[in-house]
C-alpha cells in the first residue's frame, strides 16, 4: 500500500474495480459473446464482485435468473473462466489479469429464509404482543 494511500481510499479502489469486472462479465454474458449452449439458454445476473487487496483474483456471485439450473451455469461459466478473464482483462485496464472464480450468489435464498421466519405466525404473535406498550 502507498504511503499516502488511505486504508478507505484503498477499499473504495476496491468497490470500484469491482464493480468495473462486473460491469463488464455482465456485458459479456448479456450479447452472448460466450459461445456455450448452457450460457446461451440462461439470463445470469452478475450480483456481486469482490476482489482481493492486490486486485489478482476476484470472486463473481452470479444468480440464473429464476434460479434455474444453477449447477449447470455455473459448470459452464467455470469451464468458459479462460476466455472470461481474457475479455475482462481487455475491457478492464489493469496491470494484471484477474483470476476469475464464480460462485452461486446465496443472498437472494438467505433473504427468503429470513422473510418467511418473520412472516411465521410464531413470530407474528411474538410482534403483535409487543405492540401493547
Amino acid at each position: 500500500m502507498r504511503h499516502n494511500e488511505s486504508q478507505e481510499g484503498r477499499s473504495v479502489r476496491l468497490l470500484r474495480v469491482g464493480e468495473q469486472v462486473r460491469h463488464a462479465l455482465s456485458d459479456i454474458l448479456m450479447r452472448g459473446d460466450v459461445h456455450d449452449d448452457v450460457l446461451a439458454s440462461h439470463t445470469v445476473s452478475v450480483t456481486e464482485v469482490r476482489m482481493s487487496p492486490d486486485l489478482r483474483h476476484a470472486t463473481v456471485f452470479v444468480k440464473p435468473l429464476l434460479g434455474k439450473d444453477e449447477a449447470a451455469v455455473i459448470k459452464a461459466l467455470r469451464t468458459n473462466t479462460a476466455y472470461l478473464q481474457s475479455e475482462v482483462a481487455r475491457r478492464v485496464n489493469l496491470k494484471y489479469a484477474s483470476r476469475l472464480k464464480f460462485l452461486p450468489d446465496e443472498s437472494f435464498d438467505e433473504g427468503s429464509h429470513i422473510d418467511r421466519l418473520l412472516r411465521s405466525p410464531t413470530v407474528a404473535r411474538d410482534l403483535g404482543e409487543g405492540d401493547d406498550d
